[in-house]
């Protein structure tokens, strides 16, 4: 088999199963951050003042990865970016704002979402390798996405693709999107993505506190997973007994 068509059918099948490397992210990282709990020594900033900012630095990384994905989901139709794993779709092509940018910048988003979190245990070695983990499996599904995408979408795609870097975003090809945000799509798809990501941060916080059987945990935390709580749970029922956050076309 050509490099071309294994690269393409390797992307095809990380696409389908992309939600385990968050996962083994988080498991190598929560054995690294419980390490420099129990050696606070090898963490300068470790039970200093400065902790908990380097902690709220981790999540606004984390918060940018979040922003960067709503202003895509935002201003994009229905069927083309999304959460799906079963197939790659696209019934159109996305070429203004954010995809006017970088090509990816949902994968640039999730980059940022989980680097926030490979940065918790505070080891550099660590954030290179996750790096070089999150290049390498998403670099086969890029592949595969443009091969899918340049078979769609021909001429207009290569065209597009041409003047659009991979995944470092030139700001100088902005184009306003065509369409206008929609709160209610970025509700329905992002709000869950947010709820996890604060669930996440906290049990890697309350890690500490068990650890050092002492500190008192992030009570912005703890107090904004409650609020979201509540917020998802609203959301549901309203999803399930009105249309409220139904839209046509997104």
């Amino acid at each position: 088999m050509a490099l071309q068509e294994e690269f393409a059918k390797q992307g095809i099948w990380l696409f389908r199963y992309r939600g385990v490397l968050p996962v083994i992210i988080l498991v190598i990282g929560a054995l690294l951050f419980l390490q420099t709990e129990l050696h606070p020594e090898i963490f300068p900033l470790k039970n200093s003042p400065y902790e908990m900012y380097y902690e709220m630095c981790c999540l606004v990384v984390s918060l940018l990865g979040l922003f960067i994905r709503i202003c895509v989901i935002g201003f994009v139709p229905k069927n083309t970016s999304g959460r799906t794993v079963e197939k790659q779709v696209a019934d159109s092509l996305n070429t203004t704002g954010m995809y006017s940018l970088v090509r990816h910048p949902l994968y640039l988003g999730n980059y940022f979402m989980w680097l926030g979190l490979a940065m918790l245990p505070a080891n550099f070695w660590f954030i290179v390798a996750f790096t070089f983990m999150y290049w390498v499996y998403y670099e086969r599904i890029m592949f595969s996405e443009e091969k899918f995408l340049r078979s769609k979408f021909g001429e207009a795609y290569l065209t597009w693709s041409d003047k659009v870097p991979a995944f470092v975003p030139d700001f100088k090809n902005y184009q306003k999107p065509h369409l206008s945000f929609s709160w209610k799509k970025v509700v329905r798809k992002e709000i869950t993505g947010l709820f996890l990501l604060f669930l996440i941060f906290f049990v890697f916080d309350y890690l500490g506190v068990v650890t050092k059987n002492a500190a008192q945990p992030n009570f912005f935390l703890f107090y904004s997973l409650i609020v979201l709580t509540v917020a998802i749970l609203i959301i549901k029922i309203i999803k399930k007994k009105t249309d409220l956050l139904k839209q046509e076309n997104r």
